[in-house]
């Protein structure tokens, strides 16, 4: 089967309590569809968590407005660490995420009455769209960003969907298009600029000089669940001045405080495993097979872009659209080109979450 990537499944996001950042996403973001939630062990995960085996609980969530939906992670064996540096723009790894809204304006009016921390005020990007950020009460750095693909315009008054993407630092820019443009098929260049900008002023390293680089993809995305993760771009930024620029996740686990990991929902996991082992990117972790993961089940893997920024696949093989019915969808014997019929999508947001 060949390599095909149907978007941004989700946002890994390492919290010291899931549940009370995931109420945050609620009111702020609309991300309020549960599709799993489970308490278990990491074992594939110790080259990344120390040696030892950790146990975790993690809720994955979305919103039918669409967009990318984000896995909250919390330990249970171990306390969720801090980085013991202030993170700064140009640092390496997942810096902030992207949050789609057909509104950005809204969105911002809406984050201010309830009483978000907005970073800077509305600003707009090198190609004149508007985009704002607000800092989560962890301390994660949103972008909440333009995007008019919706896949079901819901109630909620913020207007955002979920994630749209994820600004990353990076060191060297040539060598991460090689992972982010030709093999996650970010190919398309929306700006290129290098130069110290207003709407990054009022971040933690954002008065800085720097390289930024927007990525997208040229084509829609094809897939089960294409549809309702919609459009996603990637944006790249380098430092041009600093010298002390580090891993966010410098002596510390995958899992703890901050974006742990972008996961991409792909069909076709032995084809995109070759392509990537011949870029360069091997994966470091493969489940293998079909992983249960307690409501939902597929295979996982991950690779890292050349700083050490950890990218998921996962191969969904099965996922719940009604739980207390136990109706649940088997992708395997599937087109994976093929999307899922739009109503069998829109029946997962029965899951919602109501506050």
């Amino acid at each position: 089967m060949k390599k095909v990537i149907s978007g941004i499944q989700q946002m890994g996001i390492g919290v010291p309590d899931v549940q009370k950042a995931w109420k945050w996403y609620r009111k702020f973001f609309g991300v309020d569809v549960r599709i799993f939630e489970e308490a278990a062990e990491a074992p594939l995960m110790t080259r990344y968590t120390g040696g030892d085996v950790q146990s975790r609980t993690a809720t994955l969530a979305l919103s039918m407005e669409g967009g990318g939906g984000f896995e909250i992670w919390q330990f249970t064996s171990r306390n969720t660490e801090k980085p013991n540096f202030q993170i700064q723009l140009g640092d390496f790894g997942i810096y902030s995420c992207r949050i789609k809204s057909r509104d950005v304006k809204a969105s911002y009016d809406y984050m201010l009455e309830q009483g978000g921390t907005i970073l800077g005020g509305l600003k707009k990007d090198p190609k004149g769209r508007p985009h704002f950020f607000v800092e989560d009460p962890n301390g994660n750095i949103f972008n909440i960003v333009q995007e008019k693909t919706v896949f079901k315009k819901t109630k909620f008054p913020g207007k955002t969907g979920g994630v749209a993407g994820a600004l990353v630092g990076v060191s060297d820019m040539e060598a991460s298009l090689k992972l982010y443009r030709d093999v996650l098929g970010y190919s398309t260049i929306e700006y290129d600029e290098t130069d110290t900008f207003d709407c990054f002023d009022a971040l933690p390293g954002g008065q800085q000089k720097v390289r930024r680089i927007l990525l997208a993809h040229p084509q829609a995305r094809k897939g089960p669940f294409a549809p309702l993760l919609g459009p996603t771009k990637i944006e790249l930024v380098q430092s041009m001045d600093r010298t002390d620029c580090c891993p966010i996740f410098k002596d510390r686990f995958w899992g703890d405080w901050g974006f742990i990991h972008l996961c991409f929902d792909v069909r076709g996991m032995e084809s995109l495993k070759n392509e990537c082992e011949s870029a360069g990117f091997p994966f470091t972790v493969d489940s293998g097979e079909t992983f249960d993961m307690g409501e939902a089940g597929g295979r996982f893997s991950y690779i890292e872009d050349p700083d050490g920024t950890l990218i998921e696949f996962v191969e969904t093989h099965k996922v719940p659209v009604m739980k207390k019915w136990g109706w649940y969808i088997n992708l395997k014997s599937r087109d994976p080109e093929k999307s899922l019929p739009k109503w069998m999508l829109k029946a997962m947001g029965m899951n919602r979450v109501k506050d």
